[in-house]
Order: structure tokens, then C-alpha cells, then sequence
């Protein structure tokens, strides 16, 4: 499918970001030429879950119809081009920071592929491997090491051909928060980044770039879920009481509360380890001194104020549309609007970051 209405020379000619979740669908385009990103775009749609199976699509053809009925008609807006860069879900990687002696460039690969072979569960053959250098001086490299199994990453590749959409970058969804917070006033200072997906939360560290990360369970659905158990509602009641009233005041409050405690003490107790380890390494200078969650679970009123009073520390809900003017264009509603996170993300990318 080509949905480019335009000409473009090739390394002018802009990208979109495209995000398959637990379920749905989201595109976005970003105009990155003036002082302020400007949204083009965007659209979501909705697809059988099922087609998707530990990270690996296996059914393309409801998610090819979905995307192909979003793009032919039900965009806000307008997507020009049809080279797009794509997310793989965080929690579906093998992350670590790593340390290595000075190496010359072209040795770093060989290096962190045998480095890799030490701490990742699975043969590296199956595996696409890339890294980011995070510091280096005479005595070490720092490195942040990412692996991602082929097979989910070429199923995803396969949906793009399906779609008639040329793939030009391909990045993890804590990769596309952790761009996204770049667009922060206090992007400057370091910070734990969690981004609630669907089933899962991931957690980063994050100090001008992505210093290590993890992932706990704990997304949108596994909120709405507990809440359906332990109130003894429908999972569409769950779904509403969690948006309406969360963790915040009402009558359940102390039901909802304690269905909740379990899964996110677990990702206090994990958000913690991770700060321990950042300034054991790195020293008290560059202390973390914020926690910045997005995602579609980070709306949940009274989250920010419980994982503050837990963890001692500001947190704050970041809205990703405050980053972007959209002008001319209708936004999503209030409780829809942190689900477009990672899309936006993506969809900041440069082309010149791809095609230097």
C-alpha cells in the first residue's frame, strides 16, 4: 500500500511513526522543520489481539486491514510518506549496560557480541544486536546493549511490506519514550522513566540518553484487571471505575488500593534497585530527583500521588501532546492522549538521524 501524496527527494522526504500494540494500532507525522514539532497526523484502530503472539505477529491480515482502513480514511489529519520507522516492545528485548576496555570501533561489535553471549539466554544467531555508547575515556567504554529476537522484529518488517511501507529505523518502546522526554524542560536532569504499556511496565534510566532499563508487570490491563477482581465487576465496569476514580478519592478507595499495592510495590521495589545501581555506578552527582510515567496507564488518577508518597521522590505524569503544536487538528480525548507516547516518540525521529 502507498499512502505518500507527495514528491519528495529521498533524503528530504519525512517519516512516520508507526506502533502495533497489545490490540490496537497508532500512527503518527511530525513536521520537525520549525522551532516546535508539529503533528500532520495521527489515527489509531483497533485489531484482534490474537494476532499477535509473544511479541511475533502471527496473523498479519487483521492488523494490514486495520492499518489499511485507518490510513484510507480515518486519520486526523494527513500522513505523507510512506517510510516509517517502527517499535518492538520493550519488554519482548534483552537490555544491559556493559563495560569494555578501550576498543577501536570497528572491534566494539565482535566485542559485545561475545559480551552478549555471556548474559543473554538465547543463541545470538537469533538475535539483531545494536548498542549506544553512553561514556568512554581512556581506562573503559560504557556501553548500552540491546537484542531483539529476529523473529518478532521480522514479522514486523513483514507487516510493513505487507502495507507497501518502506521501514527506514526500527526502535523499542522505552527507546521512543525516552526520545519523547528529550522534548522536556527538564529533560537535563536525570530521571526514571516508566511507560505503561498494555501488560507491562517499562522502567529506564535515563541521563541525556538511555543508561539501562527493565520491565515489571503492570500495564493498563493488569490495573484493570485486579480492579475487576477484587470489586467483582465487568471488565468494561473495571475499565471506567480505574479512569474514573483510580487511585484517587471514592468509596472503594481502600478495595482499589489493595488490589493495586501488590503489583505496584513490585515496580517501587524494581524503580528503586534501578536508582541504587545508577548512582552506585555513577556517583551521587547526577542523582535522580524525578519519576516521569506515560502510557496509556499513567492517566490513572491518583497514581502519581501514591508512587510519590512510595518512592519519596517527584512524579509526575507527563501528557505528550503539551510537546507538540496541532494546530488545525481535533486531539484525542484527555484520557486517550498518554496512549500515543511511543507513536510520538517514533514519529520525532529525524530522517537526517537515519540518513546521515
Amino acid at each position: 500500500m502507498g499512502i505518500s501524496k507527495s514528491a519528495y527527494f529521498f533524503k528530504d522526504k519525512p517519516i512516520f511513526g508507526f506502533d502495533v500494540g497489545h490490540g490496537s494500532l497508532k500512527a503518527m507525522q511530525i513536521d520537525n522543520s520549525g522551532k516546535r514539532p508539529r503533528i500532520t497526523g495521527y489515527g489509531t484502530a483497533a485489531f484482534d489481539a490474537n494476532a499477535i503472539k509473544e511479541g511475533v505477529i502471527v496473523d498479519h491480515e487483521p492488523i494490514a486491514t486495520a492499518a489499511l482502513k485507518l490510513f484510507k480514511g480515518n486519520l486526523i489529519g494527513d500522513i505523507t510518506t510512506n517510510r516509517v520507522v517502527i517499535a518492538i516492545p520493550s519488554y519482548r528485548t534483552y537490555s544491559r549496560l556493559i563495560s569494555l576496555p578501550p576498543l577501536a570501533d570497528k572491534e566494539l561489535h565482535e566485542a559485545v557480541i561475545l559480551e552478549a553471549e555471556q548474559y543473554i539466554p538465547v543463541p545470538v544467531d537469533s538475535l539483531y544486536i545494536d548498542y549506544n555508547i553512553i561514556s568512554r575515556d581512556a581506562e573503559k567504554i560504557d556501553l548500552f546493549v540491546i537484542a531483539v529476537p529476529k523473529q518478532i522484529v521480522d514479522s514486523h518488517l513483514q507487516l510493513m511490506n505487507i502495507l507497501g511501507l518502506e521501514t527506514t529505523g526500527v526502535a523499542t518502546t522505552i527507546d521512543a519514550a525516552g526520545r519523547l522526554f528529550l522534548q522536556d524542560k527538564q529533560s537535563d536532569v536525570p530521571a526514571v522513566l516508566v511507560d505503561f504499556g498494555s501488560l507491562s511496565a517499562d522502567i529506564t534510566i535515563f541521563d541525556h540518553n538511555m543508561v539501562f532499563s527493565g520491565t515489571v508487570s503492570g500495564g493498563g490491563l493488569v490495573f484493570t484487571d485486579r480492579i475487576r477482581e477484587a470489586l467483582k465487576v465487568t471488565p468494561a465496569e473495571a475499565q471506567i471505575i480505574k479512569t474514573k476514580y483510580g487511585l484517587g478519592a471514592s468509596k472503594r478507595q481502600k478495595e482499589i488500593t489493595a488490589a493495586l499495592d501488590p503489583v505496584l510495590s513490585q515496580l517501587a521495589q524494581e524503580i528503586r534497585r534501578m536508582i541504587r545501581y545508577y548512582e552506585d555506578r555513577y556517583g551521587s552527582e547526577r542523582k535522580v530527583t524525578q519519576v516521569i510515567t506515560l502510557g496509556g496507564g499513567a492517566n490513572m488518577p491518583g497514581l502519581s500521588e501514591y508512587m510519590t508518597n512510595t518512592l519519596r521522590l517527584a512524579v509526575r505524569a507527563t501528557d505528550p501532546w503539551e510537546y507538540c503544536d496541532y494546530q488545525g487538528l481535533q486531539p484525542p480525548s484527555r484520557a486517550d492522549k498518554p496512549m500515543y507516547a511511543t507513536v510520538m516518540g517514533l514519529a520525532l525521529t529525524n530522517s537526517s538521524e537515519l540518513f546521515s
